[in-house]
């Protein structure tokens, strides 16, 4: 018997899996989805430059709130709290950590990448390679724990991408325009409420602990919302990822003067 098919508690099977389906190709996409992200991310990040459209507005997403000194004029809506540090501590670094935290240590995201990046298992009743399982009781996967309080760093996030959205409505007289931008920022925003208000935490929180609906019907009639959301969490993690990545470029194309932002209104 290969080592991933033995162990006390498993049955006496040679194979390291009977499936004869293409049980490996969730796992690839897994992969290379998470992969082309990161690696979007890390060079935007440190990019620096073509995060900010004055003239409509527009901030990208993987630089709001921009909290440096080294904000382009105009982009700083909340202030400037941090020094320029340089080209190896750029804007997005005070925030990133924050968004990322929340991601990487949710239940989906934790599925996700045990599967694709550390096989552990890659697929139901497909043995995995590891010889021992500890869980998620040591360091550092016992950081997964603080979820909860990536949570709560995760809502004023999005209420400031959720006003960037609102200021995005600017037209070029100074009054009320919409842009495909506009569109672009006021999609992303929706999709990144829904997968964060869809967390497991957010579920348990509005009505998790709850003994008694009946003498809670607010909170049930909340809890109940948030569980319909809850069971779309997996679409939503996928579409909220893709969407922020997509209305990142399309405020860089604009930018950089790659792209006209092409106006509905005003």
């Amino acid at each position: 018997m290969t080592a991933p098919t033995q162990g006390p508690g498993r049955a006496r099977i040679h194979a390291r899996t009977l499936r004869t389906d293409r049980w490996w190709l969730p796992p690839l996409l897994t992969f290379l989805g998470l992969s082309a992200f990161v690696i979007y991310g890390v060079i935007r990040a440190f990019m620096n430059q073509w995060y900010w459209v004055g003239e409509y507005q527009y901030l990208a997403p993987f630089y709001s709130p921009c909290l440096s000194e080294a904000c382009v004029p105009g982009s700083s809506h909340w202030g400037r709290w941090f020094p320029d540090l340089g080209f190896l501590v750029t804007p997005p670094l005070f925030v990133l950590p924050f968004v990322l935290g929340f991601r990487l240590t949710c239940y989906y995201y934790r599925k996700a990448y045990y599967r694709a990046f550390w096989l552990s298992p890659p697929a139901c009743a497909v043995a995995e390679p590891h010889r021992r399982y500890t869980g998620e009781r040591r360091f550092p996967l016992i950081l997964q724990n603080a979820h909860r309080y990536f949570f709560y760093a995760a809502i004023p996030i999005a209420a400031v991408l959720t006003y960037d959205v609102v200021i995005a409505f600017h037209g070029r007289d100074g009054g009320f325009g919409i842009g495909l931008g506009t569109l672009v920022l006021l999609a992303n925003v929706v999709l990144i409420w829904a997968y964060t208000l869809s967390c497991h935490s957010c579920r348990h929180i509005v009505g998790g602990r709850l003994t008694h609906f009946s003498r809670h019907p607010v909170r049930y009639w909340m809890w109940t919302r948030i569980s319909w959301l809850n069971a779309r969490h997996m679409p939503l993690a996928w579409l909220s990822l893709f969407s922020v990545a997509l209305a990142d470029l399309y405020v860089m194309l604009v930018a950089s003067g790659a792209l006209a932002d092409p106006r509905l209104f005003n």
